[in-house]
């Protein structure tokens, strides 16, 4: 029998599926809405009902071994627990390992998305050559994954990553974590979409010449690659922020190698840019030269991919 498993993406919105076949490809996908306020088990069911479509891809010569689910964090990989993330409202120490692999009668691994996404790309994607590597998700939220000689660097408290709550600004806006100007206070999507706005009342910018609400991320990605005066200084400072902690990041752990994901790197070089140029004045030049900052090749199949090989690795077939 051909060893077939499923990658499973749970964000705040969507859940994204792919059936990854022996050879690391995704050869089909589903996607469902996450309706988090409907709760984990409502949740659960919708992944079940969208693997079962899955399986009509399945060869016949063919099984599914397992599962690799991914999810914002906070969580216990090792428990398999959801712990309180908040972009998940009222899903509290939620047994979600537990709950799918009764459901699916599969064994299942749960990861962090940035830790699934980070191994995705240092398997399959711009890691590949590379014993070292740090992936920085840019979406909804600011986070990252560490890997060196080949595996993540958790911490003992599983916290180590935390790039989005490094402090840039100490007089800047208020985040979510309680502190204030952290690096994702400049460039998630939350973040650039109130940037905008300010930028547009300062620059005094009628009514008819301003997007219609609600303004998100990607509508001011979109502007800045339209060259929209107002986006691209947006972006210039979610550039600084994130360069200036990417530096930060080279500097302590002498790490080369920042795959950059997730939603709002999708503009390219529009946020990359500036990033690239804040690392240059805020490292050691020697360090500085060294150091490579590109977008994810594999984008959304990231995780997927990731969970993968975290199935493969967890569960290997004879």
């Amino acid at each position: 029998m051909k060893d077939y498993v499923i990658g499973i993406d749970l964000g705040a919105s969507k859940i994204a599926l792919g059936l990854i076949d022996p050879h690391d490809q995704i050869v089909a996908r589903e996607r469902v809405p996450t309706l988090p306020l409907d709760g984990p088990a409502a949740a659960v069911e919708r992944i079940a009902m969208a693997a079962g479509q899955l399986l009509r891809d399945l060869p016949l010569d063919a099984r599914v071994t397992a599962v690799g689910l991914c999810s914002p964090g906070p969580l216990d990989h090792r428990l398999g627990l959801l712990l309180d993330p908040p972009n998940l409202t009222g899903w509290v120490n939620v047994p979600l390992r537990e709950m799918l692999a009764n459901r699916l009668s599969l064994p299942v691994v749960l990861e962090h998305d940035a830790k699934a996404a980070a191994l995705g790309e240092f398997h399959y994607g711009a890691g590949r050559d590379a014993e070292d590597m740090c992936y920085i998700v840019v979406g909804t939220g600011v986070g990252a994954a560490i890997i060196m000689d080949g595996a993540v660097r958790r911490g003992p408290h599983n916290s180590a990553g935390e790039v989005g709550h490094i402090t840039i600004d100490p007089a800047g806006d208020p985040c979510a974590c309680g502190s204030i100007g952290c690096v994702e206070t400049f460039c998630s999507g939350p973040a650039l979409a109130r940037r905008y706005r300010r930028v547009l009342d300062r620059l005094k910018t009628p009514a008819d010449a301003r997007p219609p609400e609600p303004i998100d991320g990607e509508i001011v990605t979109c502007a800045a690659d339209a060259g929209n005066p107002a986006a691209l200084e947006v972006m210039a400072g979610a550039g600084e922020a994130l360069g200036t902690a990417i530096a930060t990041l080279a500097m302590l752990l002498d790490i080369e190698l920042f795959v950059i994901g997730s939603s709002v790197v999708k503009c390219g070089d529009v946020l990359l840019a500036p990033t690239r140029d804040a690392v240059y004045r805020h490292a050691h030049q020697s360090v500085a030269q060294r150091i490579q900052v590109v977008a994810s090749p594999l984008g959304d199949d990231g995780p997927i991919l990731g969970c993968g090989w975290l199935c493969r690795s967890a569960y290997p077939t004879p």
